[in-house]
């Protein structure tokens, strides 16, 4: 149960004032016609219909059916699915790729046949990895598409019918109850007491009352209040209207178009790695050429000198960085589900870790979207709910109120005067069915010891007079009370205080009502953002029960038995991981479409911008926006934490503003408002729960329980991931630098090749796979949410990096080609000489993956045994070198020859020296100053 304390808490930064819209730019509202401001007699003429034709009198199937060939489906847009051979030949079109299947084609040409069907299988390998990536991708958006169909009742050859939404036209006539999503844009001819929830389309958290007159065509689009939008759904009462836009022309059409013309950015990563993989072509291919021009003009035969340049160029290129590189990303995204980030886009993964500035939707992300009652007023007392207030518990003296008396009274009306219906919990978790207001109000009164079904059944509903706009309140009828009824009204302060003569205090006293001190409260609780309610009761109602309930009896003479605040409460781990963003050097800015006071005191509560007692975050309204242009709006952008009012075009507007100035942005949403800013930001996150189809078709990774909090793990996963492929990177390049030299430096000398194609292409796709991969298991840095984020332009293969990767490669030059010659100068052959030169490679990074673990840090302090996949890799890896060297079938295939004890020795001795000279050169760098 929750009880209430007398508790008077500090006022919030400003008032409540008016709703969101989709928003004013010619790019997003292009209709010509301004529906809002046609009267009910010109909307036939305006759809095209004959000038006496009833608007509200529907279409003829044959009419309808002319439009629908003329304007196509009521569907939103959506951009065609490629054939699955065209994102098959996008797989071999890496200019890495491309190089092998050059150099296969050419291993065919002169007829060795095992050396080219080896190449063919490392690049179909490939091929496939990618190319099943995308296609689970593409599923994923099939299934979320096929989530979104909906029904409509709709009136066609003068009767009502269920029709699918996707067969609606402009001047379709359609109905609207409580539950229904709104199929199309609908001008409203009849409304009665209906309200909708445009979250979804505008980011307005709460339901935006609706009505049926004509207003002036310079309203904006925020204060439309006869047009119903599509998507948004009817919370309550019910209304008729006649379609008058769909498909693309609807604004959710125009919304999706503008998702499908926003360019997509590369990711941090994909933009590095190709640029790496340019550079590498063009090394790859000049040392190719090299080496094949110093065989033949050093006096080899042409097919000899062809063969050399193509072992050079399999083993300088890195064929198993890409599938590595892929499974370490996709074993990422298994991580991250399991905390609740599902990843759409594996280079997603790695570009969280880059991320610089998060701007974040506040409704279901920062909040729980859930209305709670947070504090009420009685006749001079604030009654604030413990669970809902943490602070209250330093509210010093204040005594605890029981709930009775007064108190009481209101839940009870509260209760009364209510349509919503408790629940055990849906899909969302909402505890109700309805009006998130009316549901909070029957949250508060159970928490508060009052059962509301118990009270229906004891107070009967006999009369309602349904809430309407312009009278601002709505009031019921019940069996029961001293008089034989209860009558209980609940609306806006101003209607309901001005027909109250008396006031009742929680524990049931009754006074002369103070109007001013009743307004000065509903105004400090306004200031605060939050949405207020007043509740009062005739308590004179001796009226006979047949006797009907009209408005002119509840004029004067009510009793005032509170004013009621509520608010959507920030989430209880908000504050937590917007700290820890803002920790990890990660700017956090809120982006809605809500109110500037309620977004404002969301942040400050969560600790975005300045949360200093008295200023507390700066906001930039949408209007604002409009008004700058880029430069001084990137300078606002700088100062300006909470962005409230946006539209679409305006949130599409901050990103690129945004990214032009440096910035890595993770861009959050739900509605379908969000889905242009969540395509083209560098990493679009979309909820789960309550997002919208076409916001987690936009994004990249999707937010399985909507929480601020998962992003910032997924944050720390991603810094994660990156510093996994950056270890991996640093670990396999010097494998290729190795192999490069090894060739090289035989061709230049005259002497055989050390390495074969076919056996430097074993020695990279093997230990990527058995020894690469498992770093993937590695436990990240705990570190990792302590420092800043990379910088976006710094480049994948820096300084340090490529002094290692330089260092590394000599070292297995040398061990290759020493260990090579040694095997020769023992008296074995070639083939034996070439084991010797590939198990070197393989030892020299087993025991290099050990320095490259720790980063920095001297190798042992990472424990092996902290990963156990990489123990069974090392395993496996031995095992498997052992039978590529003595198991004569595959000696056949991969021309290579048995090694004895002595040269097992030697090769293992070489991968100890490597990591010597490596650990010697990070304690010359740590003595020097250098940090990860």
């Amino acid at each position: 149960m929750r009880s209430f304390r007398g508790h008077t808490r500090r006022s919030g930064e400003g008032p409540l004032l008016g709703t969101s819209g989709v928003g004013k730019r010619a790019a997003v509202e292009d209709s010509h016609i301004d529906w809002h401001a046609c009267p009910h007699d010109e909307l036939a003429a305006a759809l095209g219909l004959a000038a006496d034709a009833d608007p509200g009198a529907g279409l003829d199937e044959s009419v309808a059916a002319a439009r629908r060939r003329r304007d196509g489906p009521n569907n939103l847009p959506r951009r065609g699915t490629p054939a699955w051979w065209r994102r098959a030949g996008r797989q071999f079109a890496a200019p890495l790729v491309a190089i092998l299947i050059a150099a296969g084609v050419g291993a065919m040409a002169i007829g060795q046949w095992i050396d080219a069907a080896v190449i063919g299988i490392v690049v179909l390998v490939n091929a496939t990895t990618g190319l099943v990536q995308e296609g689970r991708a593409l599923r994923a958006i099939e299934a979320l598409g096929r989530h979104l169909s909906t029904s409509a009742t709709v009136r066609r050859n003068g009767r009502w019918r269920r029709l699918d939404a996707g067969d609606l036209v402009a001047g379709d006539v359609v109905r609207l109850l409580a539950g229904d999503r709104v199929p199309a844009d609908v001008r409203l001819l009849q409304a009665r007491s209906i309200a909708v929830d445009e979250s979804i389309v505008t980011g307005e958290s709460e339901p935006v009352e609706k009505d049926d007159e004509t207003i002036a065509a310079p309203t904006p689009v925020a204060d439309r209040r006869n047009m119903l939008w599509s998507g948004s759904i009817v919370v309550r009462g019910r209304g008729m209207g006649v379609v008058v836009a769909t498909g693309p022309r609807a604004r959710l059409g125009r919304i999706g178009r503008l998702v499908l013309d926003t360019e997509v950015l590369e990711t941090p990563l994909t933009r590095r790695f190709r640029r790496l993989g340019r550079l590498l072509v063009v090394a790859v291919s000049i040392v190719a050429v090299a080496t094949f021009l110093i065989g033949w003009l050093g006096g080899r035969p042409p097919r000899e000198s062809f063969m050399a340049a193509v072992a050079l160029a399999v083993g300088a290129i890195p064929e198993g960085l890409p599938a590595g590189l892929t499974i370490i990303l996709a074993i990422g995204t298994g991580r991250m589900a399991r905390r609740r980030a599902i990843v759409r886009r594996l280079p997603a993964v790695e570009a969280l870790g880059s991320t610089t500035t998060i701007c974040t939707d506040k409704t279901g992300t920062l909040t729980m979207n859930r209305m709670r009652v947070v504090e009420i007023a009685m006749a001079g007392h604030r009654l604030e709910a413990l669970v809902e207030a943490p602070d209250a518990s330093d509210a010093g003296d204040a005594a605890d109120v029981s709930t009775s008396g007064g108190l009481r009274r209101l839940l009870e009306i509260a209760v009364l005067c209510n349509d919503a219906r408790l629940r055990d919990g849906g899909e969302d978790g909402t505890p109700y069915e309805g009006d998130p207001t009316e549901g909070a109000l029957l949250v508060a009164a159970r928490e508060g010891g009052v059962d509301p079904d118990a009270v229906r059944r004891t107070h009967p509903r006999i009369d309602e007079i349904e809430f309407e706009s312009r009278r601002r309140y709505m009031a019921t009828r019940h069996r029961g009370g001293g008089r034989g009824h209860r009558t209980g009204v609940k609306g806006s302060v101003e209607a309901v205080l001005s027909r109250c003569d008396r006031e009742a205090s929680p524990d049931g006293e009754i006074a002369t009502v103070d109007r001013e001190r009743v307004e000065r409260e509903a105004e400090r609780l306004a200031r605060r953002g939050l949405r207020v309610l007043a509740i009062a009761e005739d308590d004179s109602d001796d009226r006979a029960s047949e006797t009907p309930l009209e408005p002119h009896h509840l004029e004067e003479g009510l009793l005032l038995l509170g004013l009621v605040a509520m608010a959507d409460p920030p989430r209880e781990d908000a504050a937590a991981a917007v700290a820890r963003c803002r920790r990890a050097g990660i700017r956090v800015v809120m982006v809605t479409g809500d109110h500037a006071a309620t977004a404002a005191r969301i942040a400050k509560a969560v600790g975005i911008g300045d949360v200093s007692e008295d200023t507390g975050p700066t906001t930039l309204g949408g209007a604002e926006i409009d008004a700058l242009d880029d430069d001084a709006l990137r300078e606002r952008l700088r100062r300006c934490d909470v962005l409230a009012r946006i539209d679409p075009e305006q949130k599409l507007r901050v990103v690129e503003v945004l990214q032009a100035g440096g910035e890595v942005v993770a861009m959050t949403g739900d509605g379908v408002n969000d889905a242009p800013a969540l395509r083209r930001a560098d990493i679009g996150v979309a909820m789960g729960r309550g997002g919208s189809e076409i916001a987690r078709e936009a994004s990249d990774i999707v937010l399985a329980d909507d929480r601020f909090a998962t992003i910032a793990h997924a944050v720390e996963e991603g810094r994660g991931i990156y510093g996994t492929l950056s270890r991996f990177i640093a670990w396999t390049l010097p494998t290729n630098g190795g192999e490069g030299f090894v060739i090289l430096a035989s061709v230049a000398a005259g002497g055989p090749l050390p390495l074969l194609p076919v056996q430097a292409l074993w020695v990279n796709m093997s230990t990527s796979v058995l020894l690469g991969v498992p770093l993937a298991f590695d436990p990240h840095d705990p570190r990792a949410m302590e420092r800043p984020p990379r910088d976006p332009k710094r480049p994948l293969l820096d300084r340090p990096l490529l002094l290692r990767i330089g260092l590394v490669s000599v070292l297995l030059w040398i061990a290759a080609t020493g260990l090579f010659n040694l095997e020769l100068a023992r008296g074995h052959g070639a083939d034996s000489g070439r084991s010797a030169a590939a198990t070197a490679h393989v030892m020299g990074e087993a025991f290099y993956l050990f320095a490259t673990r720790a980063g920095l840090r001297p190798f042992w302090t990472v424990g092996l045994l902290a990963n156990r996949w990489l123990l069974g890799g090392l395993v496996a890896m031995m095992i498997a070198q052992w039978l590529v060297v003595s198991w004569p079938p595959l000696q056949a295939v991969m021309g290579t020859g048995s090694l004895d004890a002595i040269g097992w020795a030697c090769t293992a001795a070489a991968g100890v020296a490597i990591l010597a000279v490596v650990e010697l050169e990070k304690a010359i760098r740590r003595a020097c100053g250098a940090v990860e």
